[in-house]
């Protein structure tokens, strides 16, 4: 017996949502292009103004134009069927898109730490003139690129929205430390900048490893209580015992249930109806993506050893 929710089995394509779609994923596309392009003139600014706040800041935005690049992807991957190659769909390939996202991040922030310490203890003074102009363009940059993805009700673009807006402010706190240089001689400023944005950068590096790991090691999701859902199935009428029960995560967000039940009697067609309906409640109820049950019938082995 299998069981899903019913935007699986839906069909047919409301034109207006196509519509909102292909436009939210337009959106995300102008702001990856902005985002990408705006990280390479970071990183020649940083390198020719000496500001490793700006290099600090050009690391963020290159995590955020990789998480935009994702965003952009998988909104247009989303509206794809499941193939026979990847039955349970593309989901999980954003899972790996994070981890890659993660060990950029984490390589590129250990090289501006290595290069802003030093500067702690010996600063130097870079060109606040250069760094006040790139903190002005990154502002205006990010800013119409927040304002374009603002306006959309998804998800996905709301998220990258909210990327966008610590960017934004990353560089409005540039450009307060480079206008502060412009007039005073405080060059200890801006490593020290650099190391914040970084450290920053690295918590949330972190953060994102101990979330993706467990969806990576098909860890029952923190949300759902497996075995609570266990007894709740054992006090339906007519199931005996539950045994081989899995939940798991395809992406961090859509849940798959498998379970065995062990029925006390066999099952005429309105009672197989019936546990079915209550198991269909049972998987809307907890916001399971998708379930397989299987049936065992009074004696019946179980063909499964693990």
């Amino acid at each position: 017996m299998s069981n899903t929710t019913s935007g699986e089995c839906a069909h047919t394509h409301d034109s207006t949502h196509h519509h909102h779609h292909h436009h939210a994923s337009g959106n995300i596309k102008v702001a990856f292009f902005l985002n990408v392009g705006f990280t390479l003139v970071e990183i020649v600014g940083g390198l020719l103004t000496g500001s490793t706040a700006i290099l600090a800041d050009a690391v963020h935005d290159l995590g955020d134009s990789l998480a935009l690049a994702q965003a952009w992807y998988f909104e247009e991957k989303s509206g794809e069927k499941s193939s026979a190659r990847y039955s349970y769909g593309y989901k999980r390939f954003s899972l790996l898109g994070a981890l890659i996202s993660t060990v950029v991040l984490l390589t590129s922030s250990l090289f501006v730490l290595a290069h802003a310490i030093p500067r702690i203890l010996e600063p130097q003074k870079p060109d606040a003139g250069g760094m006040i102009l790139l903190a002005i363009i990154g502002v205006i940059v990010n800013g119409i690129a927040m304002a374009r993805l603002s306006k959309e009700s998804g998800l996905n673009a709301k998220v990258v929205a909210l990327h966008l807006l610590e960017d934004m402010l990353g560089w409005v706190a540039v450009l307060v430390v480079a206008v502060v240089l412009y007039f005073w001689n405080i060059p200890v400023l801006d490593p020290l900048l650099a190391v914040i944005i970084t450290l920053y950068i690295l918590s949330g590096v972190v953060k994102n490893l101990k979330a993706m790991l467990p969806v990576f090691l098909q860890a029952v999701p923190d949300e759902l209580d497996i075995a609570l859902i266990t007894r709740e199935i054992e006090a339906m009428e007519h199931i005996h015992a539950v045994h081989h029960a899995h939940i798991w995560s395809l992406d961090g967000v859509h849940t798959v249930f498998t379970a065995h039940l062990e029925v006390d009697a066999l099952l005429d067609a309105e009672a197989y109806m019936q546990l079915k309906e209550l198991i269909r409640a049972l998987v809307e109820r907890y916001g399971l993506y998708h379930s397989t049950v299987e049936i065992e019938y009074p004696g019946e082995a179980c063909r499964n050893l693990l």
